[in-house]
């Protein structure tokens, strides 16, 4: 069965589409999947089974990107065209049934790209590393070895929760008689981000740092999968811990976890008093001002957060 399953540009929206990428691996029959998706989102697919190629539709002029999905997908007869950005592209090739997903939606993103295909309960998002991968993880980090995870950045500053509240947390979780005494801490970034964190890379002794900034994707995924805890902020590194289930805490501001809260049976999401409307209402809110917009989002409830997830 020739499928094309095309989805986002952002890594944390292609993550989530991942359930459903895997509900057609597992569920079609012997099918042969092109994904076409964006550059940064690329490597996710790279050894996922069944996936035959990966499109990567790097943004031109004159919407160029999607010409040149066109150029490619045109010749093909499909049997399934998934088109979850909503373009005209599954209405222009050969194809035995389209899926397209609307825009304008109250449900969860998970449970938005779900409707494309009427599933319900919507798919959990998972993704492939090789072997290697695993065994990359495995070298840095032995079995048994209590583990802290972190993604303290973001693509907005207002969404990042104040660094100097993820060093004080970091050093509570790991002193003597604490959550996670002792434990080995990976800090995880993206590409360039490492400036903005080196006060908490500075306060992880260097034997007990996993320093991930920029890494592969899914070598990163694999070292989420050794973790016994994952805090970090709206950002696609927290719908990678959850898809790898982590337990995992998303911490959420001036962005609705209604809709993006971490998805997956060890994930949850916490907030401070304010809701992401009062937060956006508040008249001393300026999306471009490079300061955090939650400070009010204590150590003390996120430490309470992680002590509850731990438990259980």
């Amino acid at each position: 069965m020739r499928i094309l399953f095309i989805t986002s540009t952002r890594i944390g929206d292609a993550i989530l589409s991942c359930g459903l990428l895997a509900h057609l691996i597992e569920n079609m029959p012997n099918p042969e999947i092109t994904v076409a998706c964006g550059p940064l989102a690329a490597p996710l697919f790279v050894d996922a089974p069944h996936v035959v190629d990966v499109h990567v539709m790097k943004k031109g002029k004159y919407a160029a990107h999607w010409r040149g999905l066109l150029k490619k997908a045109m010749p093909q007869k499909w049997d399934l065209v998934v088109d979850l950005r909503g373009s005209a592209t599954a209405y222009l090739l050969r194809t035995k049934k389209r899926a397209v997903l609307k825009s304008g939606h109250t449900l969860h993103r998970v449970e938005h790209i779900a409707s494309v295909l009427n599933l319900n309960p919507a798919p959990a998002p998972k993704l492939w590393p090789s072997a290697a991968a695993r065994a990359r993880a495995q070298h840095q980090i032995k079995d048994g070895e209590k583990v802290l995870a972190l993604g303290p950045t973001a693509n907005w500053a207002k969404k990042m929760w104040p660094l100097e509240y993820y060093v004080e947390l970091v050093q509570q979780l790991r002193a003597p008689g604490g959550l996670l005494e002792d434990a080995k801490v990976i800090i995880a970034a993206g590409p360039g981000e490492e400036d903005q964190i080196g006060a908490l890379l500075d306060s992880v002794p260097e034997d007990k740092l996993v320093r991930q900034i920029g890494g592969d994707l899914l070598d990163v995924y694999a070292l989420f999968e050794r973790a016994n805890l994952y805090i970090g902020n709206d950002s696609g590194l927290t719908h990678l811990a959850a898809a790898a289930s982590a337990p995992t805490i998303g911490l959420f501001g001036p962005t609705p976890d209604d809709l993006y809260s971490p998805w997956g049976v060890n994930a949850s999401s916490l907030r401070g008093p304010r809701s992401c409307a009062e937060i956006l209402a508040d008249p001393e809110f300026d999306h471009h001002d490079g300061r955090s917009a939650m400070y009010d989002l204590t150590v003390e409830a996120v430490l309470t957060a992680a002590r509850q997830k731990l438990s259980s």
